[in-house]
């Protein structure tokens, strides 16, 4: 499963993504992710979720936020959850084009090793692709 916690700057997405992610400990069956492009809430998470800071590693497009995906993938194949805050900020060009490639390689991936991603992104939903539609959390 894939879905994108779309909205404007301000709307609480990230809380939403960090209570989803609190609630997955108790419910998951295998560990938890958590991408973010800083350390603000790192301390708003449940303490057995993997929390993954990608300041460090620059991704300037979504092919290298799947390498790095798997690279997480390859270190433990206990994952069922990832979830990922500020994508659009994470993937330094992430045009449309590009979101619908990850989102459907996202969902192959997810099909393929049973883990759910979650993405959050400052953006209006309305001005996402139609092709993405059906991967909004309403």
């Amino acid at each position: 499963m894939v879905q994108i916690l779309a909205g404007e700057k301000g709307e609480g997405k990230t809380k939403i993504l960090i209570d989803l992610a609190n609630e997955s400990v108790s419910t998951s069956d295998g560990d938890v992710i958590y991408i973010d492009d800083d350390k603000r809430h790192i301390y708003d998470l449940n303490h057995k979720i993997r929390f993954v800071e990608v300041s460090e590693f620059p991704l300037a497009n979504y092919r290298e936020l799947i390498g790095f995906i798997y690279g997480i993938f390859s270190q433990n194949s206990d994952i069922t959850k990832v979830f990922v805050d500020g994508i659009f900020k994470i993937v330094q060009s992430l045009g449309n084009e590009d979101l619908i490639k990850l989102v459907a390689r996202l969902d192959s991936m997810s099909k393929a090793y049973n883990v759910d991603f979650v993405l959050a992104g400052n953006v209006d939903p309305a001005e996402l692709p139609k092709e993405v539609e059906q991967y909004i959390r309403k």
